[in-house]
């Protein structure tokens, strides 16, 4: 079962604000300050709004648009109780803050307890949510996006290549825009097309890939729920300025509470790192990172902060302003005691 929550971040608000319910409203940044667009409401989307867009242009294409903030400490809290309420029925695969799959084959009537799973998130939590149930994770996941809001779409075991069959290739996970583009050259449109296509056909347009996108076309996915997730590779915190900066004082000071936050997040998960990332893009959104590792791994604030400010300060060409600026960590382990800082 693929369970997919519905314009969460609106409706996590419309909790605290029922009030704002029923009119054009998003979640996100605010224009004047580069904002985008996390979530939309039904009646945003009708008017062509979607995620990742720029606030700026949402609100050109409605002028009385209403933008929240995101409450992350409540968006978190339910996405906590959601989980809650799946993980009775079985193994729980957790993919972002309102996206998970659930494991129920050891159920005699998985119809039956997915309908009470969605009931029960609704009930419980009193937010709305879309649910797809098939016999592999990327046939759930298109399904629970076929209905949508509050869809409930079962695919039935041998049916998954005729579900997928009219749909376009864009719904296949690992198939974005250009790759679409790409297979319409060539008079592939939809999953069915891809589906009965030659494998020496979608090779030069697929690469290694090829083989493996034809099997998902016809939903062959062998890929099972994993409940646990081995640690992150990596933690990162980013910042997009307001207006572009070249004051190295006020650089200097958002680069320090990011490192802060980042090895907080270490702390937390008591992982220690080998290697320290720092990203710099410009305001004509030129991007490049670089990095530096040590032989002693690390976690505390203070070691992250002097290795992640030697590389701003020795990469950053004084005359060009920033538009944003991002710390990460990686080469992680799990931590065998408490890292002391040391000198550099």
């Amino acid at each position: 079962m693929h369970l997919d929550m519905d314009a969460f971040y609106v409706n996590v608000h419309l909790l605290d604000h029922p009030a704002d319910g029923g009119v054009p409203l998003v979640v996100g940044g605010q224009p004047e300050q580069r904002g985008v667009v996390s979530s939309a409401s039904y009646e945003a989307r009708k008017l062509g709004i979607h995620s990742a867009m720029s606030t700026a242009v949402a609100r050109r294409l409605c002028p009385t648009l209403k933008i929240v903030p995101v409450n992350w400490e409540r968006v978190r809290a339910c996405s906590r109780q959601i989980m809650g309420v799946l993980r009775p029925y079985g193994p729980v695969e957790q993919m972002s803050v309102d996206e998970a799959y659930v494991d129920l084959s050891a159920w005699a009537e998985p119809e039956a307890v997915a309908a009470k799973v969605k009931t029960a998130v609704k009930t419980q939590t009193h937010l709305p949510c879309s649910v797809g149930l098939a016999t592999s994770k990327l046939v759930a996941k298109v399904a629970s996006d076929h209905d949508k809001p509050e869809g409930f779409t079962i695919v039935p075991p041998g049916t998954e290549a005729a579900f997928l069959a009219p749909l376009p290739t864009r719904a296949l996970w690992g198939i974005g825009p250009k790759t679409a583009e790409k297979l319409a050259r060539q008079g592939i449109h939809t999953c069915g097309d891809l589906a009965a296509a030659d494998t020496a056909v979608l090779r030069p347009l697929l690469g290694n890939q090829a083989a493996a996108i034809k099997d998902r076309a016809a939903g062959i996915d062998g890929r099972p729920v994993q409940a646990e997730h081995g640690p992150p590779k990596s933690i990162s915190q980013e910042w997009t300025f307001n207006s572009d900066v070249d004051d190295a004082a006020v650089l200097g000071d958002r680069l320090h509470k990011m490192c802060h936050d980042v090895a907080e997040m270490m702390q937390k998960h008591r992982l220690t790192a080998y290697t320290v990332n720092v990203k710099f893009r410009w305001a004509d959104f030129t991007t490049y990172t670089r990095q530096r590792s040590v032989s002693v791994s690390f976690d505390d604030e203070a070691t992250l902060f002097e290795l992640a400010h030697a590389l701003w300060d020795e990469h950053w060409p004084r005359d060009k302003k920033l538009r944003l600026l991002g710390v990460a960590v990686s080469k992680l382990e799990e931590a065998q005691a408490r890292q002391l800082g040391f000198d550099f």
